[in-house]
């Protein structure tokens, strides 16, 4: 397999030209083609720890990066009123405590607090469980600093992701992929030739006539997916009963001058709206349901709650949660929006893109239509599609609110079986279990399911080996140095203002 022909630029499609460049063998010659009169979505302003191992990955200097897209660091996601109004919670990035050989660190806070309700030990002594994350405490006091220590540190215990402008970053990327020889073409593309007898595709032509033959072909032409689904006709599988959400209103307006090191989301009467703070600017938008709120109706909401001033007029997007029956078909693999969309509650839109990359680099087909990597592929992304899906559910399903119709419709909905074993189990002994390469970690599950008010009955009885008056002690203790290790850091902004100011030519 000699010819890679990427259809459509936008971060995906960069995201795949670089990582491509820096992996596939000498003789693979890589195009990408796109167009300056079709738009990007670029809204994902918010992103996961992982794509600082992309990043590393390519080479790419997290300061550089950056100071290139006006980059803030994001410790978590703080999410106000969805459990109840009046209510918010944390979830952190980093982890909850220390564990021991034998026993998860949840399970001696689910005793401690315990101990607390029964009236054995004060409730004071009993705490928030983000009292015992780094992350969580940093988040609040405005503070942050690089993971650094041994294991057994508390600073390495730290997390982080980025906000950060995705046009920007798909900018940067572009410079390093033509760097590394990958070939871009301007132009739109209008047909497809296709093997009447395989149902490969053969080449692409451009509006200009030209035509773009190739081995393998990557679609990453957004929610149009020009290739996997017009031509290619890989069903949609869609997740509108789980995940009713369907459109999302976007708008940038001006910066904070103390931008907090995480993402706010706050539920609204038919969806969530999120603020995400950049060096130059605040990302703000409100996805809802366009069964439960009008378009205007939304629009008045979002620009009632803004704190900043507008930069521009809102975008206007339309959107099905899903993804496609098959990812890879014939010699085609369809990665970013083409593949799949899972609504943006949870950052995962470029970690899904960087996913749909990490797997076809790992199964690189030895020709463009190989039976054996493509299988693979598809259930892979599948897997990783539905394990997030099951994620973003357990937010909506989990709530005791019941002011608006939308908030008991997701509270009463039925949800997929894969999350409802998982609450079952965690109610039952307070245990969770995901796939060792699950994206989100146990720690990611207990907050979400602390902070939307579901409580394990009991903990694990292996935590009694423990003397009580060791485990007070010791967690006590565990606390305060997480405190005092929070309030030593310098804060998020006087990092950002020595290590990550923009360069002057970012735009």
């Amino acid at each position: 397999m000699k010819r890679v022909v990427i259809v459509g630029g936008g971060t995906s499609g960069w995201m795949c030209a670089a990582a491509l460049a820096r992996v596939s063998p000498p003789q693979t010659h890589i195009t990408l083609i796109e167009s300056d009169d079709i738009g990007i979505i670029g809204v994902g302003e918010a992103t996961i720890p992982l794509l600082a191992e992309f990043n590393q990955f390519l080479g790419i200097d997290e300061h550089e990066m950056l100071r290139a897209c006006s980059g803030t660091f994001k410790l978590g996601i703080e999410f106000i009123d969805w459990y109840k109004k009046a209510e918010r919670y944390f979830h952190p990035f980093g982890f909850f405590g220390k564990d021991t050989p034998d026993i998860p660190f949840h399970q001696l806070w689910l005793k401690l607090n315990k101990l607390a309700r029964d009236g054995v030990i004060s409730k004071d002594i009993a705490s928030d469980i983000c009292d015992y994350n780094l992350c969580t405490r940093a988040a609040k006091l405005g503070r942050f600093a690089q993971p650094q220590g041994g294991a057994n540190t508390i600073m390495s215990t730290m997390r982080h992701a980025y906000h950060f402008d995705s046009s920007a970053y798909g900018k940067l990327l572009r410079r390093y992929a033509e760097q590394k020889q990958v070939m871009r073409i301007e132009g739109k593309v209008v047909d497809v030739c296709q093997d009447r007898i395989s149902g490969n595709i053969h080449s692409v032509v451009l509006e200009s006539g030209q035509e773009i033959e190739g081995d393998l072909f990557i679609d990453c032409s957004g929610f149009r997916a020009l290739l996997i689904a017009e031509h290619l006709k890989s069903e949609f599988i869609d997740w509108s009963k789980y995940l009713p959400c369907d459109r999302a209103i976007a708008i940038q307006t001006t910066s904070y001058s103390n931008p907090p090191a995480y993402t706010r989301a706050y539920a609204q009467k038919a969806g969530w709206r999120w603020e995400i703070p950049l060096q130059n600017r605040t990302g703000n938008g409100y996805v809802y349901s366009s069964a439960h709120l009008s378009q205007d109706a939304a629009l008045n909401s979002l620009m009632g709650s803004i704190q900043t001033t507008p930069l521009h007029e809102p975008r206007h997007l339309k959107f099905r949660t899903g993804h496609r029956q098959t990812f890879w078909q014939n010699n085609c693999v369809a990665i970013g929006l083409a593949g799949g969309f899972i609504e943006p509650l949870e950052s995962t839109s470029i970690h899904l893109v960087q996913v749909g990359i990490q797997h076809l680099t790992k199964w690189w087909p030895a020709n463009g239509d190989s039976g054996a990597e493509k299988t693979r592929y598809n259930q892979a992304m599948a897997a990783e599609y539905q394990d997030i899906r099951d994620f973003i559910v357990l937010h909506y399903s989990a709530t005791s609110r019941n002011d608006s119709a939308f908030w008991r419709h997701v509270r009463d909905m039925p949800i997929p079986q894969t999350l409802k074993e998982k609450i079952e189990f965690f109610q039952s002994s307070g245990q969770i279990f995901t796939k060792p390469d699950a994206l989100f970690t146990p720690h990611s599950w207990i907050a979400v399911m602390l902070g939307q008010g579901i409580q394990p009955a009991h903990y694990d009885e292996l935590v009694d080996r423990i003397p009580q008056k060791a485990l007070v002690s010791n967690l006590h203790g565990l606390r305060e140095s997480i405190r005092r290790t929070a309030e030593s850091m310098t804060t998020h902004q006087h990092y950002l203002i020595t290590h990550c100011t923009p360069c002057k030519s970012a735009s």
